[in-house]
């Protein structure tokens, strides 16, 4: 699969998602509780983001390390 249908499933599957939130906030009676549950949720969905970010960053370098050992003994 090629990366900009991979963005576009995304997108659609987020989209899909913001909606049915919205749909269901707006069909609850207890919105506040919604609200926060919201918030909670994409507090620990950034907290996963960051570390997987820091994992690439450490991936990345040890790739770029292994990469120049290998200029070097060419």
């Amino acid at each position: 699969m090629s990366n900009q249908n991979s963005k576009l499933i995304f997108a659609l599957l987020a989209g899909a998602a913001v909606g049915a939130a919205i749909g269901f906030y707006f069909a609850s009676d207890n919105k506040e509780e919604i609200v926060e549950d919201l918030k909670t949720m994409a507090g620990k969905v950034k907290e996963e983001m960051e570390a997987d970010l820091e994992k690439g960053k450490q991936l990345v370098d040890e790739l770029k390390g292994k990469f120049k050992d290998l200029v070097n003994k060419v």
